[in-house]
């Protein structure tokens, strides 16, 4: 794991927009397609205002989110509202969008058709996670339902409920997220680096998070 700090979040949200639109050219100087996979929250926003504006193909680039929530887009709980406001606008409206999503049925029965679609995206070629308080990441939760296949299984989504959320998750699975070509972690605040620290010291079952730290970049800034 690199550790990069930075001296104000604002600093540390355009430097990383720029990392990650350069390393999507790199992969579409040689590679067909590009995928990047991102969070949702309010974290990344900044991350999502300056990338969008960036020139480079977006046509060539799928973007899907780490984890959703089982709302649909019309919800205030979507994360994938807030991409379409913050993230596929500007050049970046190019990009193809890959759902966690699916009216029809409930996350275990919609989950082989979206994991179909995401299938051929993989592995990412970029992947921007956050971390909570709690070391979780995605929606790979400590306590969840499904900890323990999400943590170990070799599928490429996985339906999570856990203690305190109001509404089922889907989460990419840490295979997936470990998978990744270039992984990113962004965190603000003394609190979050407290976390991170912590889960170094701890199993993933214990603090999720340390399921990808390995050949991770974590950058933090304090708020």
């Amino acid at each position: 794991m690199e550790l990069v700090e930075y001296a104000d979040v604002e600093m540390m949200m355009i430097d990383l927009a720029n990392v990650i639109a350069g390393e999507l050219r790199e992969t579409l100087a040689v590679e067909e397609m590009a995928s990047l996979a991102v969070p949702g929250g309010t974290t990344p926003g900044p991350i999502f205002d300056t990338l969008c504006g960036v020139d480079l193909d977006w046509g060539r680039v799928n973007v899907l989110l780490t984890d959703e929530r089982w709302v649909p887009e019309s919800s205030d709980r979507s994360n994938t509202r807030l991409l379409r406001e913050r993230l596929l606008v500007d050049r970046a409206a190019a990009a193809t969008y890959l759902p966690l999503f699916a009216e029809g049925g409930s996350a275990e029965e919609m989950l082989p058709q979206l994991s179909q679609a995401i299938a051929p995206a993989l592995p990412l070629s970029v992947c921007l996670l956050g971390m909570g308080a709690d070391m979780h990441t995605a929606s790979i939760f400590p306590g969840a339902d499904r900890l323990h296949d999400a943590l170990n299984g070799s599928d490429i989504l996985y339906p999570m409920r856990a203690p305190g959320a109001p509404e089922p998750r889907i989460t990419l699975s840490a295979h997936v997220l470990r998978q990744a070509v270039r992984r990113h972690i962004v965190i603000t605040g003394d609190a979050k680096r407290a976390a991170l620290d912590a889960a170094l010291k701890l199993s993933p079952s214990e603090a999720p998070v340390a399921a990808v730290l390995s050949g991770a970049t974590v950058h933090w800034a304090r708020a």
